[in-house]
């Protein structure tokens, strides 16, 4: 997965893995903190089952150069620009935790063959203590995940640490100690989909996933977020945290396998929702 950096527009660069193959392609939407290695297990399934899939750093995420301001019609736009460039259109968007509103944000204006929506949701997404969290990690307090025990900490709040995928994530994806991850976040502060879209619901079919032991998306969120969609389909692992996609990738992967194969008919465009 070491890809290559691409040069989109003026000033930004994305690290970016491509593989041909069969449509719909698949398009992964790493979280917040994240990197494109967040979603190597359903990257590599993809190949594994010829499907055409993108995976890629966000602005200010891993490998990609930083914004100098941080948006969501920025990250819109980019995503535009490359799925542009390797000529993909109607994708299945696979998106996780803070992915989740650019994939939202993204079908609004483009055709997609589907959403796979996990750990992630619409509004209510920055829980009462990660916003003076994240501004003291800003100010210099994200050096301190230099120390591994630290990160092995954090990790086990949010995930299960025994299970052996999770090793692999946290040498891949380690929490950041540069600042540019923690501004991004900001975007998400008080950001509520539904402000102007009281009615919205797309006719396009979505899976939402959800895990029991996630501390900042319930099932009760991935209820109300699959009742938006027709038709809308809701998988919850009881036993899974935060980091689903790589605590138990074999159901993961088995559930965008049998999503996809369902979505990959012929159909006419998404059409923009109203509202």
């Amino acid at each position: 997965m070491q890809g290559e950096l691409l040069a989109l527009r003026p000033g930004v660069q994305l690290q970016v893995c491509h593989r041909g193959g069969s449509a719909p392609a698949v398009v992964y939407l790493h979280g917040g903190l994240g990197n494109r290695f967040n979603l190597r297990a359903q990257y590599e399934f993809a190949l594994a089952q010829g499907w055409e899939a993108i995976a890629y750093d966000l602005a200010g995420h891993g490998q990609s150069s930083p914004y100098p301001r941080y948006s969501l019609g920025r990250h819109c736009r980019d995503l535009t620009r490359l799925l542009d460039r390797f000529q993909i259109a109607r994708p299945i968007l696979f998106a996780h935790s803070y992915g989740v509103p650019l994939a939202l944000e993204w079908c609004q204006r483009h055709p997609v063959v589907g959403l796979v929506l996990v750990a992630g949701g619409t509004h209510d997404l920055a829980p009462w203590w990660e916003v003076p969290l994240i501004q003291s990690l800003a100010w210099g307090g994200r050096h301190l995940f230099r120390w591994e025990p630290l990160q092995r900490l954090v990790t086990q709040s949010i995930s299960r640490l025994d299970h052996p995928t999770i090793q692999q994530f946290m040498a891949e994806s380690p929490i950041p100690v540069d600042a540019a991850p923690y501004k991004s976040l900001q975007i998400f502060w008080g950001y509520h989909f539904f402000a102007q879209r009281q009615t919205w619901q797309l006719d396009i079919p979505a899976l939402v996933i959800s895990g029991g032991r996630d501390p900042t998306f319930t099932r009760a969120m991935g209820d109300a977020l699959t009742q938006h969609f027709a038709p809308g389909q809701h998988l919850h692992l009881p036993e899974a945290g935060h980091l689903i996609m790589a605590e138990y990738p074999e159901r993961i992967n088995h559930a965008l396998a049998d999503f996809r194969q369902r979505c990959a008919v012929p159909a006419k465009d998404t059409p923009v929702p109203n509202g």
